[in-house]
């Protein structure tokens, strides 16, 4: 299994909760508090949901692949090394409600990439280990996956 994720700030997470259960179809599949995410199947997304500002705009926290194991988050820090880029590995990493393994890239207007796999469930949202999850980013408050 792999997916593409996309993380959105949200001023209203509520209402945007509502918004997205209906556009989709599908309830969340992790609610927690100042965080949704659901696991949607057609088309194959993981959206994430981060309570931001009141009053503000919605905005983009960061983009993602979800893949399914540790061997792949493996497979594409060694590709994405070996064309240039720069990454950050993260291991057991917990941020998000979730342990992870990951590797951040940047893409080139700025925006932060992640590979990464859900290993288990956390209580943790923001970030327990040293990484760039749930850390401020360019015009966000956090970054999580």
């Amino acid at each position: 299994m792999s997916r593409a994720q996309l993380a959105l700030r949200v001023s209203d997470l509520e209402g945007s909760v509502a918004f997205y259960t209906k556009l989709f179809g599908v309830e969340p599949a992790k609610r927690r508090p100042g965080y949704a995410n659901f696991a949607i199947q057609n088309p194959p997304l993981k959206l994430v949901l981060l309570e931001g500002e009141p009053d503000q705009p919605t905005v983009l926290d960061h983009l993602g692949v979800e893949v399914s194991s540790t061997d792949e988050v493996t497979a594409a820090t060694a590709r994405l090394t070996e064309s240039g880029l720069i990454t950050l590995e993260e291991n057991s990493t917990e941020c998000c409600y979730a342990l992870q393994d990951k590797v951040w890239v940047r893409g080139p207007g700025d925006e932060p990439w992640e590979v990464y796999t859900v290993k288990a469930d956390s209580d943790h949202l923001a970030k327990v280990t040293d990484s760039d999850c749930c850390t401020p980013a360019s015009g966000t408050t956090d970054s999580c996956g």
